[in-house]
């Protein structure tokens, strides 16, 4: 698939000496494994390129994944080739310089808003964007060299973004390309249990957190996350986002999202579903992301009671056309 892009930022990549990855901005497993494991396949393929991952944000808990190296300076950028990974929205990628090399190529899964970049190969049915990289170098697996750390990196990609393999879009394919990482001899038991295993803080903060869960009348679960609960328990930003997942499991509860309140007032939704498609309902606030992953920003309380409003709506549209489903 998509043979002629692929090819088109393979020569990009061989013409440039410097090569800078970029990815959005609070990077989850699949960004940040993604971008180490492109990072690698170049090094090992071309060892005479210096190749950076700009940042100006990192996950602390994705820290087991590798050393992402020096951020690149304002100099390295001049001539770079530039390749934004997993962000399909300009104003979402981690960095304020992305226009400062001489060509801008995207990589990405997500269901677009808009075109950027003088590259662009996007598959919104590819489940990560580590898959589309663990893609490319068997694409071009005579010229491009997949290190057993690469390997591991672009495996945790997958792994988070479908859920353990459980999401909607994992595919044959998916395994294909998973089975090929496996063959690197990479240590999966060890990624399972640092994207598993959590402090005890954590799991107390989530146990709160689940005690605050409620439910509309259609059945869409959600958890409203305020300033006071995050000073209360000193919660991160990392915690916050993941109790979404605490509420995946709830019978009837199709739509699950969690709100998290940000300092200027307006709060973050990170919505996720099983059957039913809510990025449309996402885009109308100030979001985006995949059929049954999306993100929103609400700007105040109304707002926030028309998105649940709505996203009930579209749960009770499919529990009666869809009697059988849950």
């Amino acid at each position: 698939m998509n043979e002629i892009i692929k090819l088109s930022i393979l020569e990009k990549i061989k013409e440039h000496a410097n090569i800078i990855l970029c990815r959005h901005i609070r990077p989850d497993g699949d960004a940040v494994g993604s971008t180490i494991g492109l990072k690698e396949i170049i090094e090992a393929s071309s060892p005479e390129k210096k190749v950076f991952i700009e940042r100006d944000d990192e996950n602390p808990t994705l820290s087991f994944i590798g050393d992402e190296g020096p951020v690149p300076s304002d100099d390295d950028f001049m001539d770079a080739l530039v390749i934004v990974l997993d962000c399909g929205e300009e104003t979402r990628v981690s960095s304020k310089r992305l226009t400062l090399g001489s060509c801008l190529a995207v990589i990405d899964h997500h269901i677009k808003n808009g075109d950027f970049g003088d590259l662009s190969w996007v598959e919104e049915n590819r489940n990560s964007v580590s898959e589309m990289v663990t893609d490319f170098w068997k694409t071009f697996e005579n010229e491009l060299v997949l290190t057993k750390h690469a390997a591991a990196c672009l495996f945790t990609g997958i792994v988070t973004d479908t859920g353990r393999f459980k999401f909607r879009g994992t595919s044959a394919e998916t395994l294909r390309l998973s089975a090929l990482l496996l063959e690197k001899g990479i240590d999966y038991e060890t990624i399972y249990n640092n994207i598993d295993v959590k402090d005890f803080k954590d799991v107390s903060d989530h146990a709160y957190l689940m005690n605050n869960i409620k439910v509309t009348k259609s059945g869409v679960a959600y958890i409203n996350i305020t300033r006071k609960i995050i000073d209360d328990l000193k919660l991160n930003s990392q915690a916050a986002s993941d109790s979404v997942t605490l509420m995946e499991n709830i019978k009837g509860s199709l739509i699950w999202l969690v709100f998290i309140a940000n300092e200027d007032g307006s709060a973050r939704a990170r919505i996720r579903s099983r059957f039913v498609a809510i990025e449309p309902i996402a885009r109308k606030y100030h979001g985006g992301g995949h059929a049954c992953a999306s993100g929103a920003t609400v700007y105040s309380e109304e707002e926030a009671c028309n998105l649940l409003s709505d996203l009930d709506g579209a749960l009770s549209a499919f529990k009666e056309n869809n009697p059988d489903v849950f």
